[in-house]
């Protein structure tokens, strides 16, 4: 009895060993929040690391987030209050500043962001859902590194931001303005680097330059 005792205490510290030893799981899903929306990287290839501001023109939130791979990548944003207070003008607008770390070893030339209303299923005119396709201003869609920006609003929303390039281990930040006059509790925005080349080096900024 006794020595079935010392192998089982001797089993559990195994086990408690391998657990404290083991690497952290770079892949598990993260969230965050700001603004009253919820921001999740639950499905994968990126992480985001944190979220501030209240979503408004002059305070937009700052989503910061690094991109592991070569993408595309999809972030999930909840508005776990899409009732008709939302609706009310100038609650139907989000502006969204993304601080995106290149944690990939490939140089990006471009980067490419598409709206979701259904999980792969590219945004239609129908769905209200877009970057802010009537009335927008210059500084409602904007990079600090590409200095150019094609705007597609049929058949799909979509921006293309390209005219310049992002180092491994550098940062773009990219300004983003999304309306949405017919709320849903769920959308999506669908994020692809343009990959460069391998091994070629260009000029970025890192985020300590960047501030709001």
């Amino acid at each position: 009895m006794l020595q079935r005792q010392i192998l089982a205490a001797s089993s559990i510290c195994v086990l408690l060993l391998i657990a404290a030893t083991a690497p952290l799981d770079e892949s598990r899903a993260g969230e965050v929040s700001a603004g009253g929306y919820t921001f999740s990287d639950e499905l994968g290839g990126f992480r985001l690391l944190s979220a501030t501001g209240t979503g408004s023109s002059d305070d937009p939130i700052i989503l910061v987030e690094e991109l592991l791979g070569i993408g595309p990548v999809t972030l999930v944003i909840r508005r776990p209050n899409a009732g008709p207070e939302v609706r009310a003008p100038g609650r139907s607008q989000l502006t969204l500043v993304k601080h995106v770390i290149n944690r990939s070893n490939r140089v990006w030339a471009g980067f490419e962001v598409e709206l979701q209303e259904i999980l792969r299923k590219p945004s239609v005119y129908g769905d209200g859902l877009s970057f802010k396709q009537f009335a927008a201003q210059p500084r409602d869609i904007q990079s600090d590194t590409f200095t150019l920006n094609d705007r597609r609003f049929e058949p799909y929303d979509r921006i293309t931001f390209q005219g310049g390039s992002v180092d491994p281990d550098a940062t773009v930040r990219l300004r983003l303005t999304i309306t949405d006059p017919t709320p849903v509790p769920e959308f999506y925005l669908l994020q692809n680097p343009n990959i460069l080349s391998a091994g070629r080096k260009a000029k970025g900024r890192s985020f300590a330059q960047w501030r709001q």
